[in-house]
């Protein structure tokens, strides 16, 4: 392949996208010229664009090593969408399905293959130039020990290079800092290879951090005023997850929860379950990073503090991926830091591992602009603060804080240095309670000398400190606090301390909203395209964002195309699409907008008005500029109202009986997908739809 070949055209055939984002058609042309290549985009960037257009132009297979079998079945369901060729090969199959692919990647007529690095020994027939053209490593940071989801079985791929060393090689991650990048190219010994680093603000991420006080509360009323848009809540154990996910469904919200304790099958139907929108929240570990490509995700809420800034950026990334606007909320306290700490003990890289949640914790309490120490982190300046994340809305309020902080730290002086956070705050308000009488805190000087304060604003004044080196969290001894000489000066030497004033706010508070569109006629049209495309979903048994996502679906509506041209002119409407589901959507968005402007509601009904009047489907078809399937559906459910309509003669009797027996083999599903698997896919949809309707009557 040449680097004057056209790569547009598939971009637009095949995935509905005029132009590359930026960086991607740089990345192509570098993998066409046979060049190695690493990758490094945030998520929802468009990593997977870069490997699968040269798919498409090269002659043999692109060979997509990933980490997750979930992660690849939702790749290769999205190209199978847009009409591309690809697989999967995994030991979940049987064997005849493995020998089938391995003969379509002999034959070339697959263009792209997903494997785990751990099936890699079992394509060794064909894991040569003569069949493989390309290979992408997803997911590269897992190759590294730097990296923060490191996997052994990742280490293993240098051997790829050398096996096949006129065979480009692309690496791509979300996240990966200096020395991660570095260790990736060793790895996979491809040390020369071209690096592309694209942008990391995903400036339609709305960021948010808070204590992590009456965390239920706060979710539970987010939940409620964002009633019907899809979300994930990390936690960090999977106990965590079954004790949220329960009280939120007894709260009636449509959730569940997720984690590798789970069965393979209990998993699997949690993250199906998910995609297909069936549930609209999964409470889930990090086990559910990676195995997520779900468009329309609205939010992304972190019940507790993640263990390093990377899995964080990839976490939220998880939101937002259609470009629309998303909220990312981070809930942290220091008992996360605690059990944190515990989990990096004795790991092979602890250092590591503390090193990174320093920063993490250091961004969760920090009172500056969230995007700019977040871009910062990975080596990216942003000039301005972004004005959308929780600090921009809420700058902080300084106050003179010096006789706050020497009360404070003459508590911790007067408890020997023994007491955590909890119990000094108990001595400064002056509780009365368990801890506090035992110990005979009661007695101290201090006691009670900070009543006039709340225990919450206390409890942030004492983390500040903690922050500004006043104090240190001493681990090893139940977390008490102990004074450093920094803490000296200000008891002893009259050095001045500033804190800001704590902030309650709550989880629910969104950034300011853009401004709605007012466009006559076209009020509501995406909610209506969003129902539609639920209902087809369903019938079909797909993930309804693999017909079109949200921002398709926004574009629909901010357009109004009533053609097929201006149809093919809205994002990620390629070739594929605009034939399978076009014209169903203009059908919708054309009686949408007849029912707005006062003309007639019922397209069906038109359609059944000549059909009675003696038109043939095709007459109707080319009269009304619609599909003859078009027309068939319109007549079934004009039959459903009660219409006259003799629809026997759009299918045979023997396809009538097929799907009269499958019917009730498979139990009477409502989806027409099971029947068309059922029936080897040999009946199309339409003809399954007739069948059904006719059967509905007995």
């Amino acid at each position: 392949m040449t680097q004057a070949q056209d790569i547009h055209q598939p971009l637009k055939q095949y995935f509905g996208y005029d132009q590359f984002r930026p960086l991607q058609e740089e990345v192509i042309r570098t993998v066409l010229s046979g060049k190695d290549a690493l990758v490094i985009m945030p998520t929802g960037g468009g990593k997977s664009i870069c490997f699968q257009v040269p798919a498409l132009l090269f002659k043999g297979v692109t060979l997509v090593i990933s980490p997750l079998i979930a992660l690849m079945k939702d790749q290769v369901d999205g190209l199978n969408a847009n009409g591309i060729q690809a697989a999967f090969y995994n030991s979940s199959q049987a064997a005849g399905e493995q020998h089938e692919i391995l003969d379509q990647v002999r034959s070339g007529s697959l263009r792209l293959l997903y494997v785990a690095p751990e099936s890699l020994s079992f394509l060794t027939e064909v894991l040569s130039e003569e069949f493989v053209s390309c290979i992408a490593v997803d997911e590269a940071h897992c190759i590294s020990s730097w990296g923060h989801d490191f996997r052994p079985s990742y280490q293993r791929l240098g051997f790829l290079k050398t096996q096949l060393p006129n065979t480009p090689i692309i690496a791509l991650t979300a996240t990966a800092d200096k020395a991660t990048r570095k260790d990736i190219l060793d790895q996979l010994s491809i040390p020369n290879a071209q690096r592309f680093v694209s942008s990391f603000d995903r400036p339609n991420i709305d960021l948010d951090v808070r204590p992590g006080l009456e965390r239920m509360k706060q979710i539970g009323k987010f939940l409620t005023q964002n009633a019907d848009e899809s979300g994930i809540i990390y936690c960090l154990s999977r106990k965590a997850t079954e004790e949220v996910s329960s009280k939120l469904s007894a709260q009636g919200f449509d959730c569940a929860a997720y984690h590798a304790g789970l069965s393979f099958e209990d998993r699997s139907r949690v993250q199906e379950d998910f995609v297909n929108d069936r549930i609209k929240i999964v409470c889930a570990t990090v086990a559910f990073g990676m195995g997520i490509d779900k468009s329309n995700v609205r939010f992304v809420i972190h019940y507790n503090m993640p263990k390093n800034i990377e899995g964080y950026y990839q976490e939220i990334g998880r939101g937002g991926r259609d470009g629309l606007e998303a909220q990312a909320i981070l809930f942290h306290s220091f008992a996360d830091v605690i059990q944190l700490r515990k989990f990096a003990e004795g790991a092979t890289n602890e250092a590591v591992q503390l090193a990174k949640l320093d920063r993490m914790q250091q961004f969760a309490e920090a009172t500056s602009c969230r995007r700019k120490i977040l871009l910062t982190y990975f080596g990216e300046e942003l000039a301005e603060d972004c004005g959308h994340c929780d600090v921009c809305r809420n700058p902080p309020e300084f106050i003179d804080g010096t006789v706050l902080a020497q009360k404070a730290l003459s508590t911790v002086y007067r408890a020997q240095e023994q007491e955590a956070i909890g119990g000094i705050v108990d001595v400064l308000r002056g509780a009365r309670n368990a801890n506090v009488l035992s110990k005979g805190l009661d007695q101290l000087k201090t006691y009670g000398i900070g009543a006039q304060t709340s225990w919450f604003d206390w409890q942030q004044y004492i983390v500040q400190m903690v922050n500004q080196g006043l104090l240190e969290i001493a681990f090893h001894k139940n977390n008490a606090l102990e004074l450093t000489p920094l803490a000296r000066q200000v008891l002893f030497e009259g050095k001045r301390v500033k804190l800001t004033v704590p902030q309650r706010r709550e989880a629910g508070k969104k950034a300011p909203a853009k401004k709605a569109s007012t466009a006559k006629g076209k009020a509501g049209l995406f909610e209506h395209l969003r129902k539609f495309r639920a209902s087809l979903a369903k019938e079909r048994g797909l993930p309804p964002y693999l017909i079109f996502n949200d921002a398709s679906l926004k574009e629909m509506e901010k357009y109004a195309p009533r053609t097929e041209a201006a149809m093919l002119e809205i994002s990620g409407v390629g070739a594929r699409k605009m034939e399978v589901y076009g014209e169903l959507f203009l059908t919708e968005i054309n009686a949408y907008l007849n029912q707005k402007t006062g003309g007639k509601s019922d397209t069906a009904l038109k359609s059944y008005e000549l059909f009675a009047a003696g038109a043939s489907v095709e007459e109707i078809a080319e009269q009304r500029g619609l599909k003859s399937v078009t027309i068939i559906s319109h007549l079934c459910k004009c039959f459903t109202d009660g219409k006259p309509v003799d629809l026997s003669q759009f299918i045979s009797p023997q396809e009538l009986a097929q799907v009269k027996a499958q019917k009730t083999l498979l139990g009477d599903p409502q989806e027409l997908k099971p029947y068309f698997e059922a029936l080897n896919e040999e009946v199309p949809y339409e003809r399954i739809r007739i069948a059904l309707t006719l059967l509905s009557r007995g």
